[in-house]
């Protein structure tokens, strides 16, 4: 393992070990996998390195975690190719873990410059610092160097200020948005999303029983107050949740005159809002205004994670909310998530010493040099059959096919190819965007991606129309 761990990241090795683990024969009864701490001894690495490695399982489907027991091996069942019976969303996760696919959908902007060796530089340097002790004294809302680091970095006046005690870290966004569907009461209740939206907060509302009515982007990524003014004054709506600034799939910016036009008319309404922080340190515009800066701080939650920015090594998600303090302190006690104290204080390092705000130019380069390239291809191979989003940052690129066709059958025939994309559908609640894609230069490892793209272009044109 620990020859593993100097040739790659410290996740990835533990999850080819739980892969290894999940292979070996078994019968058709679930089995209980090694608890977070187990592994974590047995492997010499972090808690939140296990963590982070079991999230992926989890969401690929092969293992679930139970409260207060651990994580259990979900009973192999044989596969089964889309199309018969096999959830869409679950196969993409499955086969874009596969060492021989490329995955032409990878949403992983770190992926091109991560932060994790600068970040295990600065958790050692802190391990000869802190006793092991400090576990002992683990914060259930999270380290408060961090918290407090946070909370100075999305203050932006006296009036729109930040505390620590209004910052709650868990060890995944997921964990954390799942608390906030407790906190919020929203299972059952109506809540408008910015669509497309990604599909893994779909999925967690869906299973949690919250009625979504989308609120679609329109093609140049604004927002149709008219129709959001109608959905207030006709529905019970408990809760909107819009991006901060960058709007992902999409790559979209809301121009100035529509971000202040909606954040008048949700305040005028007293709606609250949840923003999706996840990928505003990619906004290439850098105009540094948010939605967040024209809302009311009292009926505001806003969400994001480090994973975008730093890496896998940096898993954590966060929440900041002036409201519920005592709601939401109790749920991340009784959730008592296992986050290394170290690890945050790191992280906390990396953005005070200012070495987060080094990064994010370069990143944002890479990014664009990347996206550049794939859109190339995009208009030289199929210009005449795609309409393509140019987006304002992050690592994907959102398009349309021209000519209505099976999306799905593109998706079966690439797959076979060895080549994953992302279909549309997965980034709606109802149905929508089935002639669109989610597409990546990110995951292609070895493939060239101009061939790829020659794939992708004879998929669309042999696919059969709607």
């Amino acid at each position: 393992m620990k020859t593993l761990r100097e040739n790659d990241f410290a996740y990835q090795a533990v999850y080819r070990y739980l892969n290894q683990l999940l292979n070996e024969p078994g019968g058709n009864e679930p089995v209980r996998l090694p608890s977070l701490r187990q592994l974590a001894d047995r492997l010499n690495v972090s808690i939140s390195t296990i963590q982070y490695a079991y999230s992926l399982l989890e969401k690929e489907g092969r293992v679930y975690s139970v409260a207060k027991s651990g994580y259990y091996a979900r009973a192999q069942t044989p596969w089964t190719a889309p199309g018969n019976g096999e959830d869409l969303l679950e196969t993409l996760c499955l086969h874009a873990r596969r060492p021989d696919i490329c995955v032409l959908s990878h949403d992983d902007p770190a992926a091109v410059l991560p932060l994790d060796s600068p970040l295990l530089m600065l958790e050692r340097e802190l391990l000869r610092q802190y006793p092991r002790q400090t576990h002992i004294n683990t914060q259930p809302c999270g380290e408060l160097e961090l918290r407090t680091v946070l909370a100075a970095r999305y203050t932006t006046s006296a009036t729109r200020c930040w505390h620590a005690e209004d910052v709650y870290i868990g060890a995944d966004l997921r964990g954390v948005l799942e608390i906030l569907i407790s906190v919020l009461a929203l299972r059952g209740a109506t809540m408008v999303i910015e669509s497309p939206c990604d599909w893994t907060i779909l999925r967690l509302l869906e299973a949690n029983n919250v009625r979504v009515i989308e609120l679609p982007l329109q093609a140049l990524g604004e927002l149709d107050a008219r129709r959001l003014e109608a959905l207030l004054k006709t529905e019970p709506i408990r809760l909107i949740l819009l991006s901060s600034a960058l709007s992902m799939p999409h790559g979209s910016l809301v121009c100035e005159d529509n971000r202040r036009a909606i954040a008048s008319l949700l305040t005028r309404h007293g709606t609250w809002v949840l923003e999706n922080d996840c990928y505003s340190e990619l906004d290439e515009r850098l105009d540094g205004q948010r939605l967040r800066n024209l809302l009311d701080p009292e009926r505001l939650l806003v969400f994001s994670s480090f994973e975008n920015v730093i890496g896998a090594e940096a898993p954590y998600g966060f929440v900041l909310s002036r409201q519920w303090r005592h709601e939401l302190h109790r749920h991340f006690l009784l959730r008592s998530f296992r986050m290394s104290p170290i690890r945050q204080k790191a992280i906390a390092r990396l953005y005070a010493g200012g070495r987060i705000d080094h990064h994010l130019p370069i990143l944002r380069r890479l990014l664009k040099e990347r996206r550049t390239h794939l859109i190339q291809l995009l208009r030289e191979r199929l210009g005449e059959t795609l309409q393509i989003v140019e987006p304002y940052g992050g690592a994907t690129v959102w398009v349309r096919s021209l000519r209505p066709v099976d999306m799905r059958a593109v998706f079966q025939r690439l797959l076979k190819q060895q080549v994953l994309i992302a279909p549309g559908e997965l980034f709606s609640a109802n149905g929508l965007y089935e002639h669109h894609m989610r597409l990546s230069s990110l995951g292609q490892g070895d493939h060239d991606l101009a061939a790829v793209v020659g794939m992708l272009a004879d998929a669309l044109r042999l696919a059969p129309g709607d």
